[in-house]
């Protein structure tokens, strides 16, 4: 009898040990500078990107040789569930600086609202991270027209400005497995990165696209605003159409960009295209293939055109090893055909 009631009262103290913890999951968070629960562990990671160039061009301007394209740390987590926030760094380069810092207020995937530092919302590939580009670098198209080494003569931002966003994904089908329209628009200095807004003006970047079937992405994006390059202002005014598609490993991407209104009249009327295709081998082996152009001022004159294969061996999720060949026509230089071979090694941690 004495055995029998201790196991008793071991399994109503067990019990009420279970009640409790299920009480304190369910329990509701109370706003208040003294609450201290419902966060996530910031995460804290890591990435490196580097290898080896080659060029037939002169050597001494293009720069043969070993070199480190990113060194990345970051720190991630939420709070509440509905706040998430990030910081990253660049490491390496002259000056070693903040890339990204922002909160997003994310509890609804119908509507959130981002505030900080971080990538413009123009093209699909500009948001992308590194790793999932593909080949060696961003296509042209995203380095001249949104905001990485700009036509207009914007230093490297990374395709990154400061301001405020709001974003959402509308109409789900087959039980939420996607859903059907994406929408962003952001308000930005137009300054880029860690600086200052130049003009007291702001640039208004957005993009509207539709998922017909899961996967499969079309879109447009739209760019109105101005630079300040120290002594006037530069108008950006853009235009972008295109679509993405990525699924079972397979991808497509393929984006147009020009110039439009008074940045054109301005600056010349621009433009740059490129098509993208990933084609899986194995589950550690693919091939893209890509074929990228600009135009400077939007004549063949001024077009710069480079086609690449670029080999993919992904051992594992967090290392990959890139072998590309590219070859260049750009006819803005007195000899326009070069090639140029790149190596490349991707770390995560």
């Amino acid at each position: 009898m004495k055995k029998l009631f201790i196991a008793a009262a071991a399994l109503v103290i067990c019990a009420s040990a279970y009640a409790q913890e299920e009480a304190r999951t369910v329990e509701t968070p109370r706003y208040g500078y003294k609450e201290s629960g419902f966060f996530s562990t910031p995460k804290v990671g890591a990435y490196i990107i580097a290898g080896y160039k080659y060029s037939d061009l002169n050597p001494q301007t293009f720069g043969d040789g070993f070199n480190c394209r990113l060194i990345r740390a970051y720190v991630d987590g939420s709070i509440f569930n509905d706040f998430k926030y990030r910081i990253q760094f660049q490491a390496n380069g002259e000056k070693p600086h903040v890339k990204d810092y922002y909160i997003e207020w994310a509890r609804f995937r119908e509507f959130s609202v981002k505030l900080g530092q971080f990538k413009r919302a123009f093209t699909f590939e500009n948001p992308m991270n590194p790793w999932d580009v593909g080949v060696g670098d961003f296509s042209f198209l995203v380095q001249k027209m949104a905001g990485m080494e700009d036509r207009l003569g914007e230093a490297n931002m990374g395709g990154r400005d400061q301001g405020i966003q709001i974003q959402g994904d509308l109409f789900p089908v087959l039980n939420d497995s996607y859903r059907v329209l994406h929408y962003q628009l952001g308000l930005y200095n137009g300054q880029g990165i860690n600086k200052k807004d130049e003009n007291k003006q702001k640039d208004l970047i957005g993009t509207i696209q539709v998922q017909p079937i899961k996967g499969l992405y079309l879109g447009v994006f739209g760019w109105m605003g101005t630079w300040n390059n120290g002594t006037e202002d530069l108008y950006r005014e853009r235009l972008s159409y295109g679509l993405k598609f990525d699924r079972n490993n397979w991808t497509v991407r393929a984006e147009y960009a020009h110039a439009i209104a008074r940045e054109a009249e301005q600056s010349g009327k621009a433009d740059a295209l490129y098509v993208t295709a990933g084609i899986p081998c194995t589950n550690w082996l693919k091939l893209y293939l890509k074929w990228d152009e600009f135009r400077a001022d939007g004549t063949a004159d001024t077009s710069h055109d480079m086609y690449s294969a670029c080999v993919n061996f992904r051992l594992h999720k967090n290392l990959n090893f890139q072998l590309e060949y590219r070859r260049h026509n750009n006819r803005t230089l007195p000899t326009p055909g070069y090639n140029e071979l790149w190596f490349l090694s991707y770390i995560r941690f």
